[in-house]
């Protein structure tokens, strides 16, 4: 259930600083914190002064920003502000033109074992094997992690959670658009993980699906779960403990200035991130408004 009392979560500008404020980052967790956390948490993804650019366009200025285990930080921006391709860094598919990522203290490699069974993703399009099922797909997966004989209840669990129980024994390319989806959500959240990393996770669900999904997110938040997520929806940028706003000239601009993620509280959103069912209703009564609310973009 969600503590209808907590705050909004702070916003979160990314822009260029001088590098004095820029390794002020962190102190956030001073100002939400839950109980039973510490704010000196140390972080388990950290990205540090991170860009990339493909030759001479640059996709992602200078960025920093870091998750700590049991915290939810949401990436909002317009189309184009760089929030895939940061998460594609922190996920390891993608080496930062300049800058840092460590993954639990030490720099990222995605070829280490170690840090892969530790990372779940829901990034790209799926791709499925033709001749398996959906419950298939995630034994698979299950099995691959290691969960033994804990793999047909934990399949029972995600199937019911992400409503495929009745599509269990169908093959993939019969599901819908949403459905597909929810597929690629579950075999995110059947498998061991410490870090989740989404990338606009709520696209073709529906109301219900992704009032879900907010509570999802949030229990696995609160089970210690570092979460890092890409959204256009209040109702998971109102479960997150930060946003962050990334803004087409954060992806554009060029220089020698250090960038971060910088502190600023934001009035606007509060009751969405009180209440995410409350926020995925109001951007099913009025989207643009609640798109608005949601992305709470300042830039």
């Amino acid at each position: 259930m969600f503590d209808q009392g907590r705050r909004s979560p702070p916003v979160v500008a990314a822009r260029p600083v001088a590098a004095e404020e820029g390794r002020t980052r962190g102190k956030h967790r001073d100002m939400d914190t839950r109980p039973g956390e510490t704010a000196a948490a140390r972080p388990l993804l950290d990205l540090r002064d991170v860009s990339r650019s493909y030759g001479d366009r640059v996709v992602l200025d200078t960025v920093s920003l870091s998750v700590a285990p049991g915290e939810c930080v949401a990436l909002v921006g317009e189309n184009g502000s760089g929030k895939s391709t940061l998460l594609r860094m922190a996920a390891g598919r993608e080496t930062p033109t300049s800058g840092t990522v460590l993954f639990d203290g030490d720099p990222f490699d995605e070829d280490s074992a170690t840090a892969r069974v530790r990372i779940a993703t829901v990034m790209d399009a799926g791709a499925f094997y033709p001749d398996l099922t959906v419950r298939e797909h995630l034994m698979l997966i299950a099995l691959g992690h290691g969960l033994a004989d804990g793999a047909d209840p934990a399949v029972d669990e995600v199937l019911a959670h992400h409503r495929l129980s009745g599509h269990a024994d169908v093959l993939p390319s019969a599901l819908s658009s949403g459905q597909t989806q929810a597929l690629l959500l579950a075999a995110a959240f059947v498998r061991p993980h410490d870090l989740l990393v989404l990338d606009e996770p709520e696209q073709r669900l529906d109301a219900q699906a992704r009032r879900e999904l907010a509570r999802r997110v949030a229990a696995h938040r609160d089970a210690g779960v570092a979460v890092l997520l890409a959204t256009h929806h209040p109702a998971l940028s109102a479960v997150a403990d930060r946003v962050v706003e990334l803004d087409a000239e954060t992806g554009t601009e060029t220089g020698p200035d250090t960038g971060t993620a910088t502190e600023a509280e934001s009035a606007e959103g509060a009751t969405t991130a009180a209440d995410p069912a409350a926020a995925d209703e109001a951007a099913t009564a009025d989207p643009a408004a609640a798109a608005g609310a949601g992305d709470r973009e300042t830039a």
